[in-house]
């Protein structure tokens, strides 16, 4: 089991409300994904949960039972951090057995669990070198290992692809996914890429400034997204906003459309711009358009469209992809 329940949870530092009470529900066995700027307090939330912080306010429940007092070690979660946080001198082995050392666990048994993890994680070959030897991903792998052979109810992960490049974030991810599959555990993880919290979530919990502004499945923030905040948030490039007469017309006082949603013409269209800097990247080209208010939109068009640097185009909304926002910044 791993359900996680807050009740009006809330943490201030001093004078300082850095989350205000809040409430959410984490199912067992849910994948899910706190995103979201720098600062939004996701990783404090992260920590309220492990035991880390204490709750200013509000109450904790782990699977049915109170632990908003209990220590990090009652809690049954393990964490990943973003360091890997292994010990140089101990073998891949050593670290992973690490925690099962300090509990006092019979050898038979955490070598059980070890060689079960290394499998899973396909780290069999390299359980006698030590964390020098092996690649940022590798080490990320260990790093879990000692998490996962601690048998948690639940994962908590800080952002622990920070620190690998472009390929190896793709790689980790993917095993990441497949990890939640094979042990069927309730993952919360954190992370300020709103791509990896697409395509890794169940539910996703957009934060900004402490507060919860959204909890859905990814295509449900992307599809509805219920204030600007989270249409803008989400999707990837960033979905455009216009406000003005094409606004007013539609009832709103600004209206949102993601750059996939935008038809291009060279004769006619609702909006009339200018090409600036085009991004082929083969499936897709990316176009930056200064729109004859000035204002710049993106598109995102077919990687076959050609569109020359000051090239005059026309761009439509598909009518039916057109978000409209009040003065808010609410969706209406």
């Amino acid at each position: 089991m791993g359900s996680i329940t807050l009740k009006k949870v809330s943490k201030s530092f001093g004078d300082v409300e850095v989350i205000p009470p809040l409430d959410l529900e984490i199912n067992d066995g849910e994948f899910v994904v706190f995103v979201g700027p720098s600062g939004c307090g996701k990783s404090t939330l992260l920590r309220l949960i492990a035991g880390l912080e204490d709750l200013t306010s509000g109450a904790i429940e782990i699977d049915g039972s109170d632990a908003t007092d209990a220590t990090p070690a009652k809690r049954g979660l393990a964490m990943v951090f973003q360091s890997y946080a292994l010990y140089p001198h101990m073998s891949v082995r050593k670290n992973i057995n690490f925690p099962l050392k300090m509990a006092g666990m019979d050898p038979a048994e955490a070598n059980k669990r070890i060689d079960a993890a290394a499998k899973v994680l396909n780290l069999t070959d390299y359980l006698d070198r030590r964390p020098g030897q092996l690649s940022g991903g590798q080490r990320q792998r260990v790093a879990i290992g000692r998490a996962i052979v601690r048998e948690p109810s639940a994962f908590l992960f800080d952002e622990p692809l920070s620190n690998l490049d472009a390929a190896l974030r793709v790689n980790m991810r993917l095993e990441i996914c497949d990890l939640h599959k094979t042990l069927a555990t309730t993952m919360i993880y954190v992370t300020h890429d709103q791509v990896e919290a697409m395509t890794m979530a169940d539910k996703i919990v957009v934060l900004h400034d402490g507060y919860i502004e959204q909890v859905g499945s990814p295509l449900e923030l992307y599809e509805s997204p219920v204030n600007k905040f989270v249409a803008g948030f989400i999707g990837s490039p960033k979905m455009n906003f216009v406000s003005g007469a094409s606004a007013k017309k539609r009832d709103a006082d600004s209206i949102g459309i993601r750059p996939e949603h935008l038809t291009v013409s060279a004769d006619a269209g609702e909006w009339e711009g200018i090409v600036g800097v085009s991004e082929h990247l083969g499936s897709d080209t990316f176009l930056h358009v200064k729109l004859s208010d000035g204002s710049m939109i993106n598109v995102r068009a077919s990687g076959e469209l050609k569109a020359a640097y000051g090239q005059k185009i026309f761009l439509s909304p598909q009518e039916d992809k057109v978000h409209r926002f009040d003065a808010q910044g609410l969706t209406i």
